[in-house]
């Protein structure tokens, strides 16, 4: 996929290892109802090498645990427009009641995101 021009929503989270098949089943279902929205991708990976830094790392970012990992993720959109266009749907669509169920996979406490531009796609 080209990304040049796109935007990109990405987050870290932290993520208890016995419940990393429940998180793959959840991530497909929202990552096919963002798809459906008009999303161009959407990504979940989970830390198979992320060992702690000296001064950063992924796992200091989330404050890991030892019964954890870390899923690194991305979300492409079109452009910014289309990303707020795409968002509200997704948290519209009854479908996506699953995002803000209770109790929650993670600590989402210990999340982090944010939306960035595509500098470079080579």
């Amino acid at each position: 996929m080209d990304y040049a021009g796109k935007y990109v929503d990405g987050y870290v989270l932290p993520l208890p290892k016995a419940k990393v098949e429940a998180f793959r089943e959840f991530a497909a279902r929202v990552g096919a109802i963002w798809r459906e929205h008009g999303a161009l991708a959407y990504v979940e990976c989970v830390g198979e090498d992320v060992k702690p830094g000296t001064y950063t790392s992924f796992p200091q970012a989330v404050d890991l645990q030892a019964d954890e990992t870390v899923v690194f993720a991305w979300i492409v959109f079109p452009s910014r427009a289309e990303r707020d266009r795409i968002n509200a749907a997704v948290m519209a669509d009854p479908r996506s009641a699953v995002i803000s169920q209770d109790p929650m996979m993670f600590d989402g406490k210990r999340m982090f995101w944010g939306g960035f531009d595509v500098l470079v796609d080579v």
